[in-house]
């Protein structure tokens, strides 16, 4: 059965690199037109959890139908590629970040045929579509391990991590080889009984890691990627990438204070993650990347500790991935305008010229409308952190509902509990559920989500008032900020490559930049954008500061403004209500 599938998807590769070809084609697909730099430079990016997005069957799943049928909304958006998270064959321990067949497309999520057909109508609205490539790890029931752990000669068993244990621990059990973590709890080692040695696993043991030091791993892996490139996909976002590699003296981590959330002591996971072996591979994908043609992207999940970590992700020459996620902006998770000030002026300057990638949700963390709004101004504070996202110069990563105002609906007892992190980590750790409920498309019983009876999650009581049929018919909704400042960027010069510079330092409740391009004139003239972060006034000075940077200015010609008044402001006079925004084009 395992030969089946392998000579089929031998077979599939083959009639799709023609199809491939063709979707490459299509008018609009390698660039906007508007721009000689890279597609990826300036693009709106979102994210979209498939079992939550739509359902076209009525199994209370999201599919990659539905998927389809939705995008004309994204269309409508402004979004200029989708990223899927796993839709492969996958076990569901950890909701497809196990995968057991990388490629193919699980059942529950549709057909190949389906996806072939997502990209393809995708590409009738210019819409790229970037799938989740998982490098780390396998799932345990992936025809790799199943080989691997039949016996310690087997020809793959040196595609995992296999080591002998440390002789009998206090409790009578084989000892594992080291006091390793695993990032969801407990050690990192599973005992396998009939070869009598342990296998790595830095996520679920349902997850054994890859032994990505073999050769034969990375020419594997490198193929899966060639695969889904010949089907038409844009490029890959990058799971987890900075744990390929272990240290390979298997030295116990050093301990740390206190216990974790599943009550493990706390350990230092230096030797763990973040090898500079990374780096080799990161280059030579990219190779795999380049050769294909139009503009395909890596993207990379990475979390690092400022710019300069950040920027060593791009690779000495630029040759790794092209959008590392600065994670650094969008997860201070305060509304601090020094902090924010100080993180987007090291994004500008740190990065070597590269282009950060900005985000503020995805899958794994609760939504910004919880982690940032104080309970009684979190609409006002979704449009600040909307247009730092979307007014910065960057590319920008939205989560599907973030344009809503959708907020993290936590499980209130365990039994109704689906992720398994917050099955093992109750009450401490609550799991992802919340950030994962289905998309709120109108204010009916199922959201306009499925027709089921009993979505795979429940879906909110705020889906009443917080969907996207009501927010499209509101002028002044989140949604209708959202898809302004995304049309914003694509039609002000200034506003889609024009660089970024942090102005009025001593403000402390106020972030203010210029979105400055080469050849600033009458009719392409700069952009000033100014967010207030605090529930008090703000009156701002910026004439001064403006004609430092070498700017004629008598006044400001509104583009977008919370108040939603009209009129031009006053340099001298720049007036933001609490939580106010105000962009506008720099006139004289």
């Amino acid at each position: 059965m395992v030969f089946f599938r392998r000579l089929m998807a031998v077979a599939a590769l083959a009639c799709s690199v023609s199809a491939g070809a063709q979707m490459l084609s299509r008018p609009g697909w390698a660039g906007s037109g508007m721009s000689s730099d890279p597609w990826w430079q300036h693009a709106v990016i979102y994210e979209i959890y498939p079992r939550s997005f739509q359902d076209s069957n009525g199994d209370g799943i999201g599919d990659l139908k539905g998927i389809t049928q939705r995008l004309d909304y994204l269309q409508s958006l402004g979004v200029d590629a989708i990223w899927l998270s796993p839709i492969y064959p996958s076990p569901q321990v950890d909701f497809g970040y196990d995968i057991s067949d990388y490629t193919a497309i699980d059942p529950q999520y549709g057909t190949i045929e389906d996806f072939d057909n997502l990209v393809q109508e995708a590409s009738r609205r210019n819409i790229r579509v970037l799938m989740d490539l998982v490098l780390n790890h396998t799932s345990d029931k992936h025809a790799w391990f199943t080989e691997s752990a039949s016996s310690k000669s087997n020809a793959k068993r040196d595609w995992y991590i296999w080591r002998d244990g440390k002789g009998t621990g206090a409790d009578g059990k084989p000892a594992p080889p080291n006091n390793w973590q695993s990032l969801f709890g407990h050690s990192a080692w599973q005992y396998d009984a009939k070869s009598g040695q342990f296998y790595y696993h830095y996520f679920y043991p349902q997850q054994p890691d890859l032994n990505w030091r073999n050769p034969q791993v990375k020419q594997a892996m490198f193929d899966v990627a060639r695969f889904w490139l010949n089907r038409g996909v844009a490029g890959f976002r990058l799971d987890a990438i900075d744990t390929l590699f272990e240290d390979q003296s298997l030295a116990d981590a050093k301990v740390l204070d206190g216990t974790n959330e599943f009550g493990d002591p706390n350990t230092d996971k230096s030797l763990q993650t973040r090898l500079p072996e990374i780096h080799g591979v990161l280059h030579d994908l990219r190779s795999v990347i380049n050769a294909a043609p139009g503009q395909r992207l890596l993207v990379g999940e990475v979390y690092t500790k400022d710019a300069a970590d950040l920027a060593q992700w791009y690779g000495l020459h630029n040759d790794e991935l092209q959008l590392p996620m600065d994670t650094g902006v969008g997860f201070t998770n305060k509304l601090d305008a020094a902090a924010f000030r100080q993180k987007l002026e090291a994004a500008q300057t740190q990065l070597h010229g590269n282009t950060p990638l900005l985000v503020f949700d995805n899958h794994d963390n609760p939504r910004s409308w919880d982690r940032y709004g104080d309970g009684k101004h979190n609409k006002e504070i979704a449009r600040v952190l909307a247009t730092i996202l979307l007014a910065s110069r960057s590319s920008s990563l939205m989560y599907y509902g973030q344009e809503l105002g959708m907020s993290t609906s936590t499980p209130e007892r365990k039994e109704d509990v689906k992720d398994p992190i917050g099955v093992l980590g109750w009450p401490k750790e609550k799991g992802r559920d919340g950030e994962r409920t289905p998309m709120q498309w109108d204010g009916g019983a199922q959201s306009g989500f499925t027709r089921a009876a009993k979505p795979w999650l429940p879906i909110p009581m705020s889906s009443m008032t917080v969907n996207v049929e009501a927010e499209q018919k509101d002028n002044q909704s989140l949604w209708k900020w959202y898809q302004d400042l995304i049309a914003l960027r694509r039609s002000r010069r200034a506003m889609r490559e024009g660089q970024q510079i942090l102005l009025n330092h001593d403000a402390d409740n106020a972030l203010v930049w210029v979105r400055k391009h080469q050849g600033v004139t009458a009719t392409s003239p700069a952009v000033v954008v100014a967010c207030n972060l605090s529930d008090k006034p703000v009156v701002l000075h910026l004439r001064d500061e403006i004609k430092k940077l070498g700017l004629r200015g008598q006044f400001l010609r509104s583009l977008m403004r919370s108040d939603y008044g009209m009129g031009p402001m006053n340099l001298d006079e720049v007036k933001l209500e609490p939580f106010g925004v105000y962009v506008g084009e720099i006139h004289y």
